[in-house]
């Protein structure tokens, strides 16, 4: 229990007209509200629908060196393994990563298949559309948009070095999640 935003009274009731008392919780790994308030795990009160800041600014992008170098001399696989993450491990980041490189290499504008992945970023974990349009931000600064993302995913718990499946892997505690499979069909017997 966390303690009450600072527009509430101290006996719970004021925003909360059919409950006796509000249930805080943190925001869940997928930055989806549970309850129609919580606190993000920068400890920032929302409100469901609510917006929040990225945890690391634009500009931020030289604060984790490990993430500025792999972006400046290899863009493809922070944007490989940001894309993983981001889909589900629908796409690896092998994949991605090449078709990013493959698009920059021949037109010099593999920005515009990044720019399409921060929108899908912002929608996951309520962010702000900040400081202009998805698609400018990654046209006039590719390298410092791919480092915020890669740490908005790090700073929200997946070791981005381990993919998609890793990370399940992980959480669910080395249990390999398989997708089910269908009963094998018996043809009926015949004479």
């Amino acid at each position: 229990m966390y303690p009450p935003p600072p527009d509430q009274d101290f006996d719970g009731k004021k925003n909360y007209p059919n409950s006796s008392a509000p249930v805080f919780q943190d925001a869940p790994v997928t930055g989806i509200a549970v309850n129609q308030h919580y606190y993000n795990q920068n400890r920032q009160y929302h409100r469901q629908g609510e917006e929040g800041k990225w945890s690391s600014g634009l500009c931020h992008c030289c604060s984790d060196c490990g993430t500025c170098c792999l972006t400046c001399w290899c863009p493809c696989i922070t944007f490989g393994r940001i894309a993983e993450i981001v889909d589900q491990g629908t796409i690896s980041c092998a994949a991605a990563g090449a078709v990013y490189g493959i698009l920059t290499w021949i037109t010099g504008c593999g920005c515009l298949y990044s720019c399409l992945y921060r929108p899908k970023i912002r929608h996951q974990y309520l962010l702000q559309e900040t400081p202009c349009n998805d698609c400018l931000v990654h046209c006039c600064c590719e390298s410092c948009a791919l480092c915020q993302e890669y740490n908005e995913l790090k700073n929200r718990g997946f070791d981005m070095s381990i993919g998609w499946h890793g990370n399940m892997e992980k959480r669910t505690g080395g249990v390999a999640m398989t997708a089910p499979t269908a009963p094998m069909y018996q043809p009926p017997m015949t004479r």
